[in-house]
Protein backbone atom coordinates (compact mmCIF):
# COMPACT_ATOMS: atom_id res chain seq x y z
CA UNK A 1 0.00 0.00 0.00
CA UNK A 2 1.07 3.35 -1.07
CA UNK A 3 1.07 6.01 1.85
CA UNK A 4 1.54 9.74 0.89
CA UNK A 5 2.27 12.59 2.82
CA UNK A 6 -0.53 15.43 2.41
CA UNK A 7 2.27 17.39 0.23
CA UNK A 8 1.96 14.53 -2.27
CA UNK A 9 5.33 13.20 -1.27
CA UNK A 10 5.66 9.41 -0.65
CA UNK A 11 6.12 7.95 2.79
CA UNK A 12 9.19 5.68 2.61
CA UNK A 13 9.46 3.51 6.18
CA UNK A 14 13.05 3.48 8.18
CA UNK A 15 15.38 2.09 6.80
CA UNK A 16 15.77 -0.26 10.10
CA UNK A 17 11.81 -1.22 9.71
CA UNK A 18 11.87 -2.25 6.31
CA UNK A 19 14.60 -5.31 5.62
CA UNK A 20 14.10 -8.57 7.08
CA UNK A 21 17.93 -8.45 7.32
CA UNK A 22 17.48 -5.69 10.38
CA UNK A 23 14.74 -7.14 11.86
CA UNK A 24 16.89 -10.53 12.66
CA UNK A 25 19.55 -8.05 14.30
CA UNK A 26 17.01 -6.31 16.23
CA UNK A 27 15.89 -10.38 17.23
CA UNK A 28 19.36 -11.09 18.07
CA UNK A 29 19.70 -8.08 20.13
CA UNK A 30 16.89 -8.76 22.37
CA UNK A 31 18.26 -10.73 25.47
CA UNK A 32 14.97 -11.16 27.05
CA UNK A 33 13.68 -14.94 24.99
CA UNK A 34 10.24 -14.22 25.96
CA UNK A 35 10.05 -10.33 24.52
CA UNK A 36 11.99 -11.53 21.43
CA UNK A 37 10.70 -9.88 18.65
CA UNK A 38 8.71 -6.94 20.15
CA UNK A 39 8.74 -3.58 19.62
CA UNK A 40 8.85 -0.80 22.27
CA UNK A 41 4.96 -0.48 20.74
CA UNK A 42 4.22 -4.37 21.21
CA UNK A 43 5.23 -3.97 24.94
CA UNK A 44 3.38 -0.78 25.77
CA UNK A 45 0.06 -2.09 23.96
CA UNK A 46 0.08 -5.21 26.13
CA UNK A 47 0.74 -3.07 28.94
CA UNK A 48 -2.04 -0.93 28.81
CA UNK A 49 -4.32 -3.89 27.84
CA UNK A 50 -3.27 -5.21 31.07
CA UNK A 51 -4.01 -1.82 33.16
CA UNK A 52 -7.50 -1.54 31.39
CA UNK A 53 -8.30 -5.23 32.34
CA UNK A 54 -7.42 -4.49 35.95
CA UNK A 55 -9.74 -1.19 35.91
CA UNK A 56 -6.46 0.62 36.53
CA UNK A 57 -6.40 3.09 33.47
CA UNK A 58 -7.39 3.85 30.04
CA UNK A 59 -4.48 4.52 27.84
CA UNK A 60 -4.48 3.67 24.09
CA UNK A 61 -2.58 4.13 21.08
CA UNK A 62 -3.84 7.34 19.12
CA UNK A 63 -5.14 5.81 15.46
CA UNK A 64 -2.81 7.41 12.39
CA UNK A 65 -5.12 9.43 10.31
CA UNK A 66 -5.36 8.42 6.99
CA UNK A 67 -6.82 9.63 3.63
CA UNK A 68 -7.87 6.83 1.80
CA UNK A 69 -8.22 7.43 -2.23
CA UNK A 70 -7.10 4.35 -3.97
CA UNK A 71 -9.30 1.01 -3.38
CA UNK A 72 -9.14 -2.25 -5.26
CA UNK A 73 -11.38 -4.87 -4.67
CA UNK A 74 -10.05 -8.37 -5.89
CA UNK A 75 -13.28 -10.11 -4.79
CA UNK A 76 -16.37 -9.51 -3.40
CA UNK A 77 -15.66 -9.71 0.00
CA UNK A 78 -11.86 -8.50 -0.06
CA UNK A 79 -10.82 -4.64 -0.13
CA UNK A 80 -7.13 -3.88 -0.66
CA UNK A 81 -5.82 -0.16 0.27
CA UNK A 82 -3.56 0.61 -2.62
CA UNK A 83 -2.75 4.64 -1.65
CA UNK A 84 -3.63 7.00 0.96
CA UNK A 85 -2.02 10.22 2.57
CA UNK A 86 -1.58 11.08 6.10
CA UNK A 87 -4.28 13.75 6.63
CA UNK A 88 -2.53 15.54 9.38
CA UNK A 89 0.85 15.59 11.45
CA UNK A 90 0.18 13.03 14.11
CA UNK A 91 0.95 14.22 17.51
CA UNK A 92 1.83 11.80 20.03
CA UNK A 93 1.69 7.97 20.76
CA UNK A 94 -0.64 7.29 23.24
CA UNK A 95 -3.27 8.91 25.87
CA UNK A 96 -5.77 8.47 28.19
CA UNK A 97 -6.57 8.80 31.56
CA UNK A 98 -5.25 7.58 35.00
CA UNK A 99 -6.67 8.42 38.90
CA UNK A 100 -8.40 11.31 37.01
CA UNK A 101 -5.31 12.84 35.35
CA UNK A 102 -5.21 13.27 31.66
CA UNK A 103 -1.87 11.25 30.22
CA UNK A 104 -0.14 12.12 26.60
CA UNK A 105 3.44 10.00 25.67
CA UNK A 106 5.25 9.69 22.96
CA UNK A 107 7.17 6.53 23.06
CA UNK A 108 10.63 6.00 21.04
CA UNK A 109 13.18 3.49 20.54
CA UNK A 110 16.64 3.38 19.88
CA UNK A 111 19.34 0.77 18.80
CA UNK A 112 22.16 3.74 19.61
CA UNK A 113 24.34 2.76 22.68
CA UNK A 114 25.16 6.18 24.46
CA UNK A 115 22.76 8.48 23.08
CA UNK A 116 19.03 9.02 22.27
CA UNK A 117 18.94 11.08 18.69
CA UNK A 118 16.61 13.75 19.21
CA UNK A 119 15.64 13.74 15.07
CA UNK A 120 13.29 10.77 16.33
CA UNK A 121 10.93 13.79 17.66
CA UNK A 122 9.18 16.43 15.99
CA UNK A 123 8.61 20.01 16.59
CA UNK A 124 4.76 19.68 16.46
CA UNK A 125 5.19 16.78 19.01
CA UNK A 126 7.26 19.04 21.39
CA UNK A 127 4.43 21.86 21.25
CA UNK A 128 1.68 19.50 21.47
CA UNK A 129 3.18 18.32 24.87
CA UNK A 130 4.01 21.71 25.91
CA UNK A 131 -0.01 22.17 25.31
CA UNK A 132 -0.70 19.44 27.22
CA UNK A 133 1.18 20.50 30.03
CA UNK A 134 -0.11 23.94 30.40
CA UNK A 135 -3.83 22.74 30.91
CA UNK A 136 -2.36 20.52 33.45
CA UNK A 137 -2.03 17.28 31.74
CA UNK A 138 1.06 15.20 32.18
CA UNK A 139 3.52 14.49 29.63
CA UNK A 140 6.43 12.44 28.79
CA UNK A 141 8.52 10.37 26.69
CA UNK A 142 9.31 6.30 27.33
CA UNK A 143 12.60 5.67 25.50
CA UNK A 144 13.58 2.42 24.99
CA UNK A 145 17.99 1.50 24.75
CA UNK A 146 16.92 -1.79 22.80
CA UNK A 147 20.39 -2.88 22.72
CA UNK A 148 20.53 -2.58 26.65
CA UNK A 149 16.36 -3.51 27.14
CA UNK A 150 16.86 0.05 29.63
CA UNK A 151 13.35 1.65 29.45
CA UNK A 152 13.03 5.55 30.64
CA UNK A 153 10.31 7.95 31.39
CA UNK A 154 11.57 11.40 30.60
CA UNK A 155 9.47 14.05 31.48
CA UNK A 156 8.35 16.84 29.21
CA UNK A 157 9.57 19.69 31.20
CA UNK A 158 13.37 17.68 30.78
CA UNK A 159 12.99 16.97 26.92
CA UNK A 160 12.55 20.20 26.36
CA UNK A 161 15.32 21.30 27.46
CA UNK A 162 17.13 19.34 25.52
CA UNK A 163 14.75 20.10 22.30
CA UNK A 164 15.78 24.20 23.15
CA UNK A 165 19.22 23.39 23.48
CA UNK A 166 19.60 21.45 19.96
CA UNK A 167 17.45 24.74 18.22
CA UNK A 168 20.01 27.42 19.92
CA UNK A 169 22.68 25.18 18.01
CA UNK A 170 23.55 22.42 20.15
CA UNK A 171 24.08 18.68 20.15
CA UNK A 172 21.45 16.96 18.29
CA UNK A 173 21.12 14.08 20.72
CA UNK A 174 20.35 13.18 24.59
CA UNK A 175 23.14 11.67 26.32
CA UNK A 176 22.63 7.98 27.90
CA UNK A 177 24.22 9.66 31.03
CA UNK A 178 22.05 12.67 30.59
CA UNK A 179 19.19 10.52 30.71
CA UNK A 180 20.06 8.43 33.86
CA UNK A 181 20.10 11.74 35.51
CA UNK A 182 16.73 13.39 34.45
CA UNK A 183 14.48 10.44 33.74
CA UNK A 184 13.02 7.64 35.83
CA UNK A 185 14.43 4.63 34.78
CA UNK A 186 11.74 1.40 34.59
CA UNK A 187 12.37 -2.13 35.86
CA UNK A 188 11.26 -4.23 32.96
CA UNK A 189 9.01 -7.57 34.47
CA UNK A 190 7.18 -10.28 32.82
CA UNK A 191 3.63 -8.78 32.94
CA UNK A 192 2.95 -6.48 32.30
CA UNK A 193 6.35 -5.64 30.35
CA UNK A 194 6.88 -1.75 30.86
CA UNK A 195 4.82 -0.91 34.71
CA UNK A 196 4.95 2.53 34.26
CA UNK A 197 2.47 4.08 36.13
CA UNK A 198 3.53 3.52 39.22
CA UNK A 199 6.63 6.00 38.43
CA UNK A 200 3.93 8.75 37.24
CA UNK A 201 3.64 9.63 40.68
CA UNK A 202 6.70 11.53 40.22
CA UNK A 203 5.58 13.26 37.52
Amino acid sequence: MAINYPNGKKFIPPKDLSTKETVTKKKKKDFSFSNRGKTLEDELNETNDYYLQLGLAVIHKKPVPLQIVKVEYPSRSAAVIREAYFQAPSTTDYNGVWKGRYIDFEAKETENKTSFPLKNIHDHQIQHMSQVVKQNGTAFMIIRFSSWQRYFIMPFNELEVFWNRMIRGGRKSITLQEIEETSFEITPGAFPRIHYLPLLENL
